[in-house]
């Protein structure tokens, strides 16, 4: 094979992977297909120099990562605004059409898939990264994985650069041949398609994403020169659906038929409507599609069509304001309960679950729901053997809205308030709607503890998670938080799974949080009633000394209330050994404290408002690790208001105040 039949070659391969995987109309055997392959591969073999970056061979991963790493998104990845029925339909577009000062606007619909979101980069052509959703402004980079998905074009005919956005989703019948499969080999099941796509997504090996037949489809552009994109010359729009909306260069409508035209699978249901009656014509047809369409839907995008008033409209802080997502009625389901058991949760709160005959809710086996409290299964009036309602409405859990008495058939019985704690069998304390355990040696107080202690928001150890944390409880390796800083290979080895590369790893995550921030720590500690705000504050104003202050001390902080302050000042009291061997093992650093006092800020009063190139929350840490505070509201006591693109009515105020108003660039400026 010569090269220039091994580029033809690769060529009529991708034309047949398109017309299998995405249209959805073969036009060659898999025989015919398989011999062309190992042609190709062989060739490669022996070429390794000229593998194109297209080739099929590219799309099975031979590489297990250790870790994903992080891709900044060119542009922001929004959430949409949802609305749930006509009048908050009608009253959206109001402020649309009141915002663009148009009596009538078109808009392009499309339906909503239940997936996970995923970035495409493509420059000259060629993926070159793939990156989940994340913080929407940050994702992780999975595109290693992405490659191996069928529906997504390794090589594109615009060679501009372009963030093609989208859903990674998986098909219903996929999902229970999965979950089956799972099964089978005694693994966790995934608790529905949109848990399944994420996990395949999120393999480090990305041999399983290749088995897992995920697929994309593509609901919108990051960043893209449009007016270059839709007037290129090298993308074939024969397939655009209306010759009106071929030539336009301002439509989002005809922006998606070129994205769906450079080989990408087509989203159905997707076309113009040009008023609410024509939207909810389109609703209604969607609805009806919702349980025997392949893939899981939720709702329908109603998108302004327009691009240059999308560009006027703008954004609000959390969403678009030329776009919403039209959500599905909520599914109700009647399910019985067979019985109702509890949680110790780690702060000693019991909390009661039902335990239900096992039905499905959109791909999702249920089989347990949460009641929250005593108080909720008293008003809702659930008995054992009850038969209740249950909804999922945008939500990944289900929950229950209500009993139905009127089956009951003589059997059910009410669940006992209880007296003694599930685990250690302790006296429980009952705190109006609260019923707590208050041993704090009671053993799922401690796992839960332990658990919090390592979470993301806490110590952030890498690796150990909720079922790694229980192994080693469970096992008898840990029975305490200090445990875990005295843990050894040897302790390890035995368990399953456990392998010398993961054993190290997780010995070197845990003694990476030495030196960890003082917040952090403060937060770890699982206090009731502080939370990870009031964390910082502590270690912004009292540093490492922080667990020496008394109870006038804590609520003389702004924002500390008279729980928080009584909390936080018994928690010290009674666990002060605990507390002084803990700093001893991590010695948590302060950076803030001295910062504050010398800072320019300190002291002083923020409000941020608009919309910025980092996320408010940024912004908000570093100011208040400087000493100052940060506002929701403008007032006569605000110093400073920082101001982003598309600011409201907290920027008039400011100026009616005569308030100081910065810029990003000038508070990066005075930071600096």
């Amino acid at each position: 094979m010569t090269l220039e039949e091994y580029l033809k070659a690769i060529e009529c391969l991708n034309l047949w992977a398109k017309h299998y995987y995405i249209l959805d109309d073969p036009i060659a055997s898999d025989e015919e297909y398989d011999t062309l392959y190992h042609q190709v591969k062989n060739y490669e073999s022996q070429n390794p120099q000229n593998i194109a970056p297209d080739s099929p061979t590219q799309r099975v991963g031979d590489k297990v990562l250790e870790s994903f790493s992080k891709v900044a998104h060119i542009q922001r990845m929004w959430s949409l605004e949802d609305v749930f029925n006509p009048q908050e339909l009608q009253d959206w577009i109001e402020r649309v059409l009141r915002g663009v000062n148009h009596e009538t606007l078109n808009f392009s619909i499309s339906p909503k898939f239940d997936g996970a979101s995923l970035n495409l980069l493509y420059e000259n052509g060629i993926l070159v990264s793939a990156a989940t959703r994340g913080d929407a402004f940050v994702g992780e980079n999975v595109t290693q994985n992405a490659r191996t998905i069928p529906s997504i074009p390794l090589k594109i005919a615009y060679k501009g650069r372009i963030e093609i956005r989208g859903e990674c989703v998986i098909a219903k019948d996929d999902f229970e041949k999965l979950n089956l499969e799972r099964l089978q080999l005694r693994e966790n099941l995934f608790a529905n398609p949109r848990n399944a796509a994420a996990g395949s997504l999120r393999q480090l090996d990305s041999k399983i994403t290749a088995k897992r037949k995920l697929q994309f489809i593509p609901w919108g552009v990051g960043a893209c020169d449009f007016k270059g994109f839709m007037s290129s010359t090298n993308i074939d729009s024969t397939s655009l659906a209306q010759d009106s909306i071929e030539s336009s260069q301002d439509s989002f409508f005809a922006l998606m038929e070129k994205i769906y035209a450079l080989g990408f699978q087509k989203s159905p249901f997707v076309k113009l409507c040009k008023d609410i009656q024509a939207i909810e014509k389109a609703y209604s047809h969607l609805i009806s599609q919702r349980d025997s369409y392949p893939i899981t839907l939720d709702g329908m995008v109603v998108r302004v069509d327009s691009i240059s008033l999308q560009e006027k409209l703008g954004f609000t802080i959390k969403a678009p304001r030329f776009a919403c997502a039209y959500k599905f009625p909520a599914i109700e389901k009647r399910a019985k309960v067979l019985g109702i058991t509890l949680q110790v949760g780690r702060t000693g709160v019991i909390t009661p679950v039902a335990e239900l005959e096992p039905i499905r809710i959109e791909g999702a086996k249920v089989s347990r729901a949460t009641l929250h409290n005593f108080d909720e299964v008293t008003k809702k009036d659930i008995q054992i053997n009850d038969f209740v309602i249950l909804i999922r409405s945008g939500d990944v859990i289900p929950k229950i809205i209500k009993s139905l008495p009127a089956l009951r058939d003589g059997t059910q019985t009410p669940c006992p308030i209880p007296t003694k704690c599930p685990i250690c069998q302790s006296e429980l304390l009952i705190e109006e709607k609260l019923i707590k355990c208050q041993n704090l040696s009671c053993e799922a107080r401690v796992k839960n503890s332990i658990i919090h202690f390592a979470s993301k928001k806490a110590l952030n150890i890498d690796g150990l998670g909720e079922k790694i944390v229980e192994t080693l409880f469970d096992t008898g390796k840990i029975h305490s938080i200090e445990d875990l800083f005295f843990l050894q290979p040897r302790d390890l080895k035995d368990l399953e799974g456990f392998k010398d590369k993961k054993i190290q790893n997780l010995l070197n995550a845990i003694a990476a949080t030495r030196g960890v921030e003082l917040w952090r720590f403060i937060n770890a500690l699982g206090i009731e009633h502080i939370g990870e705000g009031a964390s910082k504050k502590l270690a912004n104003s009292f540093g490492i000394e922080f667990y020496q202050k008394t109870y006038e001390d804590f609520i003389a902080l702004e924002g500390f209330g008279e729980e928080m302050a009584a909390s936080l000042n018994e928690f010290c009291r009674v666990n002060i050994q605990r507390l002084l061997r803990l700093l001893e093992l991590i010695s948590p650093v302060c950076t803030t404290q001295r910062s504050a006092q010398d800072s320019k800020f300190s002291g002083k009063t923020f409000v941020i408002t608009g919309t910025l190139s980092k996320a408010r929350e940024e912004y908000k840490e570093l100011l208040e690790s400087l000493g100052a505070k940060v506002s929701g509201s403008i007032s006569k006591k605000t110093d400073f208001l920082l101001c982003g693109e598309n600011a409201g009515s907290k920027l008039a105020k400011a100026q009616e105040l005569g308030i100081k108003i910065v810029s990003e660039a000038e508070i990066n400026a005075m930071l600096k």
